[in-house]
């Protein structure tokens, strides 16, 4: 079992900052949660680890499903969402989700988010496995990196807010299951701090990183679940994770999404010998759900020899493509493809994962004041299998039902209080360890035995790689990139154990030795320190 902490550190020879609210992570979970504490009249600091735009949220393309349309309601939201998350949905959350959801993106519109617009109507597409178009996007398909600018300027906006960038944190301070802090590193000094605070909120992302084929920035090593497993919080349904089926495969290029809003708008997808294939395997062809899609697109790759499958939409109007996706065009255009002439090569890379951070539809975890939001959260709300599009949405929705209940508390106690103890960490090693090669092993295993379709032996292969690890086990980091690195071998650990425990497929879980979905393993999976 790896350690407790990952530096060896006595918070009483390290400089303290108190504050009332922490928030940790740039992206629209940690932005949105600490716009709200701050508007709610809380102290608030939020730490990020690099810049306030190395985040998923920056990235995302196809854009936030919201059901506000005018032949759309919430129930059919809550449709989609359940028949997506393949049985495991927690329904009460859905419920939440969708319908607290169309108010939250409405507040986005209020404070000046510039989502597309057709005449004077809102501007909405649809997304795999949606019966109705109902994803709002930004500039085409930068919806993500517009929603973080306006939350950008509404925090900014707050005296009692503060942004910290390149600072790292590093572990959470827990003491008789009480959160009281954080050990932060500060990459611009190269000395750690201490930040007490009355509530502390995950809000880090998600951990695409642990693979070596990923849409994720670099920062998304899943290391808001590391922390609070190795704090004790219960971490659920790590198995499941989404594997978007459209990236781009090109010889030296980074794996670049190709958003699901371009099937959306009539894109289809070929083999490598020009057939369309997706109607042989669901009936809504290239909008099934993403896990069925990858599986699909995988298929055909093996049938064929080739590495890739190929987005066709040259059937489509060229200047209405390019001016839907000018992210898409011009990134394509750098490597040679026209998007609207030419056959886009395509393959399945990790982009999300539906475990996490076990909560209530609060946002609390299993440990006193800590809290979670956005993708290091779960509380089953995307089940097996998160339906296009609510993700940026899920952030909104439960981040603002976390300062709800913060603010009730206020109330209720008059006065949160920073409980302040000495912690202290002495038994690690100063020593060398070879974190990069660790690191590079690290994704070749997990996208080889623990990427979309999994197997027993594959799965024991992966283990095997973790117990190895020794080094980790004693050894302390000396730098931000060891901490990821030892962030990443955690979560890594944790998919390749629960998903070796699911003895079925299901959602983003798919075994070949127990191909059916099984009745009895409709339940989750809660992991515990």
């Amino acid at each position: 079992m790896y350690g407790r902490y990952l530096v060896n550190f006595d918070s009483s020879e390290i400089e303290h900052v108190e504050t009332e609210i922490l928030s940790i992570g740039g992206g629209i979970a940690g932005l949105y949660t600490a716009w709200q504490s701050a508007r709610a009249g809380f102290d608030v600091m939020l730490l990020t680890k690099r810049t306030i735009s190395d985040t998923n949220t920056d990235r995302a393309q196809g854009g936030i499903a919201a059901a506000i349309g005018e032949s759309d309601s919430p129930e059919l939201h809550y449709k989609d969402t359940i028949a997506a998350g393949a049985g495991l949905c927690d329904e009460a959350a859905v419920r939440i989700l969708v319908t607290e959801g169309t108010d939250r993106v409405q507040e986005l519109i209020d404070i000046g988010a510039n989502f597309d617009y057709y005449g004077e109507k809102l501007a909405m597409t649809k997304e795999g496995a949606h019966s109705k178009r109902r994803i709002l996007h930004a500039h085409g398909d930068a919806t993500g990196a517009e929603i973080s600018r306006v939350l950008l300027e509404q925090v900014k906006m707050f005296d009692n807010a503060t942004i910290f960038e390149q600072h790292f944190v590093v572990d959470l301070l827990v003491k008789e299951n009480e959160c009281c802090g954080v050990l932060v590193f500060d990459e611009s000094t190269g000395n750690y701090r201490i930040f007490w605070a009355k509530a502390v909120i995950l809000a880090t992302g998600g951990a695409g990183r642990v693979y070596n084929y990923t849409t994720n920035p670099t920062v998304a090593t899943g290391d808001g679940i590391a922390m609070a497993y190795r704090a004790g919080a219960e971490v659920m349904d790590v198995e499941f994770v989404q594997f978007h089926p459209t990236t781009l495969v090109l010889p030296g290029v980074p794996r670049f999404l190709i958003s699901e809003a371009v099937r959306g708008e009539g894109a289809v997808l070929r083999n490598s010998r020009g057939e369309r294939f997706m109607p042989s395997y669901h009936g809504m062809a290239e909008l099934a759900p993403r896990d069925i899609v990858a599986r699909a697109i995988l298929s055909e790759m093996a049938k064929t020899g080739e590495n890739c499958v190929y987005l066709d939409l040259t059937h489509l109007n060229a200047d209405r493509i390019r001016e839907r996706f000018p992210t898409i065009t011009k990134t394509c255009l750098k490597y040679g493809l026209d998007i609207a002439k030419d056959l886009i090569p395509v393959a399945p890379a990790a982009h999300y994962i539906m475990g996490g951070v076990k909560t209530n539809i609060d946002g609390e975890t299993s440990i006193k004041h800590l809290y979670a939001c956005g993708e290091n959260a779960c509380l089953a709300v995307h089940g097996a299998n998160r339906l296009a599009s609510n993700s940026l949405l899920d952030g909104l929705v439960f981040g603002k039902r976390i300062v709800e209940l913060l603010k009730k508390q206020k109330r209720l106690k008059k006065e949160l209080e920073v409980k302040k103890t000495r912690f202290v960490c002495e038994e690690l090693v100063d020593a060398a360890c070879d974190f990069s090669s660790i690191e590079s092993e690290l994704k070749v295993v997990m996208n080889e035995n623990v990427g979309p379709l999994r197997t027993s032996q594959r799965l024991m292969q992966a283990l095997s790689f973790f117990d190895r690890q020794e080094c980790l086990r004693k050894y302390k980091a000396r730098n931000s990139k060891e901490m990821e690195v030892q962030n990443m071998l955690e979560v890594g650990r944790l998919i390749a154990e629960a998903a070796m425990m699911r003895t079925e497929s299901r959602g983003g879980h798919f075994r070949l030795d127990f191909p059916e979905t099984v009745l009895r393993w409709k339940k989750h999976i809660i992991l515990r320190k």
